[in-house]
């Protein structure tokens, strides 16, 4: 199997998520969401906790509109006093995507993982969504949030992920330029998207890609 790496931006509801781990368990890959914070946590020292509570730190705020930390991939030093910010936090996550990106195949939901590894030539990144009826249904279907306003909760949480890839990116979330792959998941279902990332790999790495 030649080297590569997927990265999967997702709207919330689109199955992305889903899509990944059904990729990977074909290719036989690792593939890694949450799971980036306690490797950062490993990495740095910093509690895992700290990493969890970053985005929520940012939530609500007014930070995204009128301070944008684009990464550049420094880290900050434990001696300074930014060391635990929410830069620093992101910063280690991305040296954790980058690390995996040399060591091994896999596939990386989410974390800005298609700008963070931009500059390396094996990375496919793929951007999943679906029309907003379509995520409420499979929202409510695999009953993955119990609040009232369901509909209300997909838009703040789409609209949380795109704050956070500008914050850090500098780029919209949603512009097709940022990815290979933008793929329809009500029209192409989740094994369409799963058999289309294949077939993409292969029209770009060679036939063999997989073997």
């Amino acid at each position: 199997m030649k080297k590569f790496v997927i990265t999967i931006a997702r709207q919330y509801g689109s199955g992305g998520k889903t899509i990944g781990k059904m990729l990977g368990e074909e290719l036989g890959i690792k593939v890694y969401s949450r799971e980036i914070l306690k490797l950062a946590s490993e990495e740095s020292g910093i509690n895992e906790t700290m990493f969890n509570q970053a985005d929520e730190k940012l939530k609500g705020t007014s930070l995204f509109r009128i301070m944008r930390k684009e990464y550049h991939g420094e880290l900050i030093p434990p001696e300074s006093e930014d060391f635990l910010s929410n830069q620093n936090l992101f910063n280690y996550q991305a040296k954790v995507i980058r690390d995996l990106a040399e060591e091994e195949n896999c596939v990386i939901i989410g974390r800005c993982g298609d700008y963070v590894l931009k500059d390396l030539p094996n990375v496919v990144r793929v951007f999943v969504h679906a029309s907003p009826e379509y995520n409420l249904r499979m929202v409510l279907e695999r009953g993955a949030y119990s609040g009232k306003d369901v509909e209300k909760y997909i838009q703040q949480t789409d609209k949380r992920r795109s704050d956070y890839y500008k914050y850090y990116t500098g780029h919209e979330w949603t512009d097709a330029r940022n990815y290979d792959l933008c793929l329809d998941s009500e029209k192409l279902g989740f094994e369409g998207c799963v058999e289309t990332i294949k077939g993409y790999l292969k029209v770009r790495f060679g036939e063999d890609v997989l073997d």
